[in-house]
């Protein structure tokens, strides 16, 4: 059975993101890897340092695992770390490369392994995107494939950033049948090992399926 799966909007490790802790807890966890990957041109260091700031008022440390291109994803010590995580957090702000340095790579594979073996994986902002397939393009709200972690689901992160054109654009172009889930920052959709889902943080998820507003329990499990 896989352990938890958290996709989280934006603005980690920031105040308000009150369920780091109970992960933490709940992983076990002495340590989070955390890949910066998504923001490979975008002060990648910055980001991690972020993380060590707010970990380390959590009594735990962090552990950069540095893949910020597709070399670094196929380097054996980067993905013996992460098989041996507990609590794994992908990041950034780009999914488009997250997807095109992690597909198919040693890095994905432990990461998966991890997690199938009751690790904690979170993905936050375009890490939460690209875990899903389909998953959202957000230059322009449209679909592509994203890594399939989660199938059937794809997510809006950031969603108070979108306009409500822009939402309801995207809302239309869903295939029939995907669950769409527009998560704030600083918020975060949990699904547990069992396949339930729930919501901690600071804001309301919203979900849609074929156009309609739907609710948690539609989200596939």
């Amino acid at each position: 059975m896989s352990g938890t799966l958290v996709l989280v909007g934006g603005g980690e490790w920031t105040d308000g993101c009150s369920f780091d802790r109970s992960l933490l807890e709940l992983s076990g966890a002495t340590e989070v890897a955390v890949l910066p990957t998504g923001s490979a041109y975008e002060n990648p260091r910055r980001l991690v340092a972020g993380a060590r700031a707010w970990f380390a008022e959590l009594g735990v440390a962090v552990v950069e695992v540095p893949v910020l291109n597709r070399r670094d994803a196929l380097v054996a010590e980067h993905a013996a770390v992460l098989r041996a995580s507990r609590m794994i957090y992908l990041a950034g702000t780009s999914a488009m490369h997250l997807r095109s340095v992690l597909k198919d790579t040693p890095v994905l594979d432990a990461m998966l392994a991890a997690w199938a073996d009751g690790a904690v994986l979170v993905g936050t902002n375009a890490g939460a995107d690209v875990l899903c397939d389909p998953m959202v393009d957000s230059r322009g709200g449209a679909f592509t494939v994203g890594l399939g972690v989660v199938r059937g689901l794809a997510v809006i992160p950031r969603l108070e950033e979108w306009s409500h054109d822009k939402v309801h654009r995207t809302v239309e172009l869903a295939p029939a049948g995907l669950s769409l889930a527009g998560v704030p920052s600083r918020t975060a959709l949990m699904r547990d090992p069992e396949g339930g889902w729930r919501v901690e943080g600071v804001g309301a998820v919203s979900v849609f399926v074929d156009g309609r507003q739907a609710t948690l329990a539609d989200l596939p499990s």
